[in-house]
């Protein structure tokens, strides 16, 4: 099966459209289309649906994307080292927000210093979406919430987090949880904690940015679980009740994550890092 077909394939799957995946390559619009009629013809098989606003996968196209990704990453690996490369041409670095929030600054411009010929990127999100995103090759290093058990990935460095409860310092806090958007580990730990401890959360709101949950709580709203340095940074922290968690409660360190079969050439680096 021809790589290039995938790697057109992977693109116009990720992009649900073939227009934008013709422009993710740089390819006409009719060159993808072509390709991927060759690609179907050659399986025997539709791999999307046309729909109004693109395409979306079939279900072979579903079972096909999971091998296509890792063949399209293999190949490109292969050829990086057949060209004998010996630095990182490229780094895509994927963070939680509230790692990027206190952390990564620093970590990048680091990196830029000691290669400043590598091209760096950078694409935020929840723990979930990190997790996603380093298992399907998007990215190449990722900044996770919590220690990740999965068998396909391997921790490089491990930054150790001071957990707390934030509530608001004066007045009654409401019994509701404001988290930071779905698939949060935060969010998901604090709302696991009650249940535990047998309390009944009304309700959970959730935000799109750390700064609104945090003067949410200060005025009143509701409580929410963060890191200590990430409430300092935001200049938060004689504002609000700061309810420390122990280790043995709440152990959530910020893990820098890869995948075992996909491991950056600058991982030496990256494990000793220090900024």
């Amino acid at each position: 099966m021809d790589s290039n077909l995938l790697k057109v394939f992977v693109a116009v799957a990720n992009n649900k459209s073939i227009s934008l995946g013709a422009q993710e390559l740089g390819f006409a619009q009719s060159n993808v289309t072509s390709r991927i009629k060759q690609l179907e013809k050659s399986i025997g098989l539709p791999l999307f649906h046309r729909v109004p606003k693109g395409v979306l996968l079939t279900q072979e196209g579903e079972k096909l994307y999971r091998h296509a990704i890792e063949i399209v990453r293999r190949v490109e690996t292969a050829i990086l080292d057949m060209q004998n490369l010996d630095q990182q041409k490229k780094l895509i670095v994927g963070s939680t927000d509230c790692n990027a929030a206190v952390r990564i600054s620093p970590f990048l411009i680091k990196l830029h210093e000691d290669f400043p010929n590598m091209q760096l990127e950078l694409l935020t999100g929840t723990t979930r979406d990190m997790m996603k995103m380093i298992l399907d090759y998007k990215v190449d290093i990722a900044f996770v919430s919590g220690d990740p058990k999965h068998e396909d990935l391997i921790v490089l460095q491990k930054y150790e987090e001071e957990i707390a409860i934030l509530e608001p310092k004066e007045g009654k806090c409401q019994n509701v949880v404001l988290s930071f958007k779905k698939g949060c580990a935060y969010d998901e730990f604090l709302k696991n904690y009650y249940i535990q401890k047998g309390e009944i959360i009304e309700k959970s709101l959730a935000f799109g940015s750390l700064e609104t949950i945090l003067a949410c709580v200060k005025s009143g709203m509701g409580k929410t679980l963060l890191p200590t340095n990430l409430v300092e940074k935001l200049g938060f922290k004689d504002d609000l009740k700061i309810t420390k968690l122990d280790k043995k409660t709440a152990y959530i360190p910020t893990c820098l994550v890869c995948r075992k079969d996909y491991i950056p050439k600058i991982a030496n680096y990256l494990k000793e890092l220090e900024f």
